[in-house]
Parts: C-alpha cells; structure tokens; sequence
C-alpha cells in the first residue's frame, strides 16, 4: 500500500509565534493542528489535518454514558542531529488496538495511526522543544460517538491525534503510598488496556493520598493487597540486593508500558539482573529493614524514569537518597542519549519524520 497523503487545512490563527517555549508544563499546550478520522459502517473515512478546535458531540453519544475510550501516550523528539524522530510508535499502535479489542471497539491501521501522526508532526515540527526534559507530547485516542442510550457497542468512533509541547510530567522526586484499600485493576478485567475508566477510578484514592502528604499511590493487587502492581502513571522498578525487579503482567492488572519494556531491555544490556515476578509488600519492607532496598524509579512516556524518594507502607516509612541512585540514574541516562542520537540505536526505535 503506497503511504497515504492526508488533506491539510491550515490553522488561519496560529498560536507558535505568540508562545513561549520556556514556559511548558506538562499536558497544559497544544499544537495548532490536529488529526481527525471517523469509523463508520466498517470503514475509516473523513481524514484530515485541520486546526485544533473543539469537536461537537451528541448529548446521548456512547461514550459519555458507557466509557469507550481508549488512548495512548506518545512523544518526539529534535535529536543532537536536526532529525524529527518519533520513540516507539509501533508498539505504542500495538497497545492501542490491545485494547480497541479489549473494549470492542474498531483497530485503527498502521496507515492511520503512523502515517497521521507523522504528517501532523511533519507540520507541527517547530513545536517539538528543545529544553532538557522536553518533548513533543504525542496523545492518539479513539471515543465512541454513537448517539444512542443502550448499553452495546458502539456502531461509529472518532479517532484523533493531538500534540503538545511538554516538559517532565514530575519535576521532583515523588512520595508514595503503597494502596491497601481501593483497587485499580483485577484479573479478567480491563487493566492492562489503556482506556478512560481505569484512571477516572484512580482520581478519588490518590487525592487520599494526597491529603497524607503523597504525591501519587502504587496498587496492589485486588484479591490480598499483598503483591504490588504499578503507580497510577507508570510502571514501577525496585533495586533490592542490586536486582532490578518490576511487577509481572501475566495476571492483566499491569499496563505493557512501552518505556518499561525498553528499560528492561536496555538494563540487561547494561549487566543488570531484571526479574518479572510477583513482589510483596511484606517482601519489599523486609528488604528494607535489612538495608538491601536500594532503589525505587518509575518508568513511563510521560514519567519517562522519575525518582521515587519515600515509599509508605501504612505507618512504617521506607526513605531513599537519590543521590546514591545508582541504576535509575544511569537507565535515564541510557534513554535520552538514544533519543538524542547521542548513542547508536541499534533496537530501530526511533522512527524519522
């Protein structure tokens, strides 16, 4: 199939030359574009580029009513080299339509997904910053439009792509509390795909957490509360005994998070152990107690490898200096010089616009 060229309809009130790169904020700006698509009667039609604007929906739209909406998270990059490279989109496209099947909705083709984000790109490419830390924040989505109260499927979606200039989605190191109550995710249920629901029912355990004096929670699993899972926005990473070990996906309760199957690539690479198994609480603070806790990082597209400098279990307190971070320190390190072209990409991640 020869790649598509999308019709483009130029944005007359352009917003770059009035913004200050210097002032990004994570999820806060978007670019003057965007790329749209309709699905209907089994075919994906009405694609296009046009200025980024408010969409009109039907009041009785499914999905306002039965929550099928599934996303993905994305970003670019201008490298040391002057070249438009994107992190890991086909991975991203295979997780999108992981779950498009999960919540029995249409897969988006490669040629819409890919193809439309490069050309949004393409046009928007003077977005990307360049400022340590930032990106272009890339968030592809797909909404069920039908406009009809019953509780099946929906018989049209609207797929878009919008863009925004980003910096680190945490500018300091975190404070966690491991979740004893609320759950995210259970086996047979939806938490491994990335749709709406499962971070609307995050929102009233983490600002719990808040009003402790946390920034974020890490789930355990829904049947004990005994084997942690992942942090709201991320997976997670724990250095005990100088292995790297991170929640397993077998059970479907964690997110196939493509920064955590990158990192897990790039630490064996660098010589580490990196175990995939169930890890308890009662495990992590018995290793804590023995002084063999050494680390603890996220890792994400938006969290990119972000700090984690106390860890709550209930009263007792696990505490952590980050300048002795070690491993996460040396996997961020490992992450930018390839997106940055400073270091040769020898697995193809990065796709050039």
């Amino acid at each position: 199939m020869s790649t598509p060229t999308f019709p483009v309809t130029k944005n007359k009130n352009p917003q770059l030359a009035h913004f200050n790169m210097d002032e990004i904020a994570f999820g806060k700006n978007f670019t003057d574009h965007m790329f749209v698509a309709d699905y209907e009667n089994g075919v994906w039609k009405n694609v296009e580029i046009k200025p980024y604007s408010p969409i009109t929906l039907d009041p009785s739209s499914a999905v306002l009513h039965y929550g099928q909406t599934i996303f993905e998270g994305i970003k670019a990059f201008k490298n040391d080299k002057g070249e438009f490279v994107i992190f890991r989109p086909d991975q991203n496209l295979i997780r999108f339509n992981t779950s498009a099947t999960r919540m029995e909705m249409p897969a988006v083709p490669e040629w819409l997904f890919i193809e439309g984000m490069k050309q949004l790109i393409h046009l928007e490419k003077d977005w990307i910053p360049t400022k340590p830390d930032s990106s272009l924040y890339i968030r592809p989505f797909m909404i069920a439009t039908d406009p009809y109260l019953g509780v099946r499927p929906s018989l049209t979606y609207k797929f878009m792509i919008i863009l925004g200039p980003s910096g680190p989605y945490f500018s300091a190191p975190m404070k966690i509390l491991i979740e004893q109550k609320y759950t995210r995710a259970t086996p047979g249920g939806v938490g491994f795909a990335k749709n709406g629901g499962n971070y609307g029912a995050s929102l009233h355990p983490v600002e719990l957490a808040k009003k402790k004096g946390f920034d974020q929670i890490l789930w355990t699993d829904a049947n004990e509360h005994k084997y942690v899972e992942e942090v709201g926005v991320m997976n997670v990473m724990f250095v005990i005994d100088g292995k790297v070990i991170t929640p397993s996906l077998e059970r479907g309760t964690v997110l196939k998070g493509v920064t955590r199957d990158s990192s897990i690539i790039l630490l064996r690479e660098m010589g580490y152990v990196v175990e995939e198994r169930n890890l308890s609480v009662e495990e992590i603070v018995t290793a804590h107690k023995k002084g063999l806790f050494q680390e603890i990082f996220g890792v994400g597209t938006a969290a990119v490898v972000s700090m984690v400098k106390q860890l709550a279990h209930e009263d007792y307190i696990m505490d952590f200096d980050i300048d002795k971070m070690v491993i996460a320190k040396a996997l961020k390190q490992e992450l930018h010089e390839i997106r940055m072209g400073m270091k040769e990409d020898k697995h193809h991640w990065m796709v050039k616009i």
